[in-house]
């Protein structure tokens, strides 16, 4: 794993995860104002949709980028997931026993996570965006888990 990998990880570590949820703390961002409706917005087919075609464009511009270095995806993928599950399964441990939250809420949380640690581990070949965007969010205590409007118009929805 990259040092700036490890060093993302560390930080994610070092914060209250969660703790401005419903907070409206901000303009950058539509905030929720339930876990009901962030458990709605996080599982719509528009933000999967999103979130996959992010982790798609990415990697066509690691192929285009370094056809190599993207043929270790898969290894490196291998090595950073166990690590953040692990990581998630605490940071989400008590928000998920309070709230009663569903599968699809550390899904969410993994895949966002462990893509930004993707991003991470090849920004040296092309720079971290949407996943990293995400992280700023997750640093800030809120939930990353929609978007309204038409995308790249529109605002991140957030609890």
């Amino acid at each position: 794993m990259h040092p700036r990998t490890e060093a993302t990880l560390e930080k994610l570590r070092q914060i209250q995860w969660f703790g401005c949820v419903g907070i409206h703390d901000t303009k950058a961002a539509e905030i929720l104002c339930s876990w009901d409706k962030a458990i709605k917005s996080c599982s719509s087919p528009e933000w999967e949709d999103l979130c996959m075609e992010a982790a798609n464009q990415y990697r066509e511009k690691l192929i285009e980028k370094s056809p190599e270095r993207f043929h270790k995806w898969n290894d490196c993928m291998l090595l950073i997931k166990p690590v953040v599950q692990a990581l998630v399964r605490e940071k989400t441990k008590q928000i998920i026993a309070e709230n009663n939250l569903p599968k699809v809420f550390i899904d969410s949380v993994d895949w966002d996570i462990i893509h930004l640690c993707m991003e991470a581990e090849y920004a040296d070949v092309y720079p971290p965006g949407f996943f990293a965007s995400q992280a700023y969010w997750y640093m800030k205590g809120h939930f990353p888990c929609g978007w309204q409007g038409q995308f790249p118009k529109g605002k991140l929805i957030v609890y």
